[in-house]
């Protein structure tokens, strides 16, 4: 009796450690569609065996976490534009994560030095301009944009969009208040037409002959060329990489960060140690015709084919710190009026 019991016991635990083991997961909160970090979170469950389970936002990210408090499900939230990062930050909504990989990954320029966020990509905010009517070398630089030879020549989205709030916030940081309020009139009065639509919408009124600038992301010019209706747009335009007059090419970026009450931390952490590795910063880069910003990785030909730039040096987060006043400044000025 106590051999048949002694067999049914070791039987049982058997039994237990046969279980199947409860599979990791990790959810991410993304402002990015999902279709564009497919090819990142197919990957990073091959590698890892970790299932990702994506949340689309189009916007209210900061309201979402704060209703949901700790009781969020939300592990990792994905993004672009310093702003919007920074603002996630500020409201308390994520957690410093310390990490040598990470570190190693991640240039100090494009990390929140508090390490509540990590860059995985960058793009530019350039100027694109007609092959026809715009001479080589007769943009070069941001401040130029005010000049009054572009009177009734510029196109460009709201200013008050958050790719546009960025670049006059590294005016502000660059230049001071006053000169960034000047900027901004000049701006405005070379205008050919209120601001409006997107980036992409710019270069097709270039197309159209309604003006011969615009100011809009890189990144834009791979999708153009990606679409059959939109790549004769992109082939009327030169991409013109200008400078700040003391310093480089304005660049904005897309991160990752960690929420406060991620209820999967360690899966959390390794997604965000493979997002930011060389192979998987180049396989989303080239998904979204991006910068890689890991030491070694290089962009897709087709990016590399725009040419060649030095990002600017001021770190983003600081700029982020001059969103409130380049807004009010936007405003002040009238800029979408």
């Amino acid at each position: 009796m106590f051999a048949s019991l002694k067999n049914t016991a070791f039987a049982a635990a058997a039994t237990i450690i046969a279980l199947p083991a409860v599979a990791e997961e990790v959810n991410v909160y993304s402002y990015r569609q999902p279709e564009l970090i497919k090819p990142l979170t197919d990957a990073f469950t091959a590698e890892t065996g970790i299932k990702v389970n994506v949340a689309y936002l189009k916007k209210g990210m900061i309201e979402r976490l704060q209703a949901e408090g700790a009781r969020s499900p939300a592990d990792v939230i994905l993004t672009v534009d310093i702003s919007r990062l920074a603002g996630v930050v500020n409201a308390g909504l994520t957690q410093p994560v310390e990490s040598e990989t990470l570190a190693a990954n991640v240039p100090a320029q494009y990390r929140d030095p508090e390490n509540h966020w990590y860059g995985l990509t960058t793009r530019a905010r350039i100027v694109y301009a007609s092959k026809d009517r715009v001479a080589d070398g007769e943009v070069t630089t941001y401040e130029d944009l005010a000049d009054p030879k572009w009177n009734g020549r510029i196109c460009t989205r709201s200013g008050t969009h958050a790719y546009n709030v960025a670049l006059t916030s590294a005016i502000l940081e660059h230049h001071g208040a006053e000169e960034t309020q000047q900027w901004l009139e000049g701006v405005k009065s070379n205008l050919a037409r209120k601001p409006q639509g997107n980036d992409r919408a710019q270069v097709k009124a270039i197309w159209a002959g309604e003006c011969d600038i615009s100011i809009g992301n890189t990144y834009y010019m791979g999708k153009m060329l990606s679409d059959d209706e939109q790549k004769a747009w992109a082939d009327s335009v030169n991409v013109i990489f200008p400078t700040f007059e003391n310093g480089g090419t304005h660049v904005n970026v897309s991160g990752v960060a960690m929420t406060k009450s991620a209820p999967n931390k360690d899966a959390a952490l390794k997604m965000m140690e493979f997002l930011t590795s060389p192979k998987a910063q180049e396989i989303y880069a080239e998904a979204n015709f991006e910068y890689p910003i890991a030491d070694g990785t290089e962009a897709v030909d087709l990016v590399k084919g725009w040419g060649t730039f030095t990002p600017d040096a001021v770190n983003l987060m600081t700029l982020a710190g001059q969103r409130d006043a380049a807004i009010k400044l936007i405003e002040t000025v009238d800029f979408d009026g």
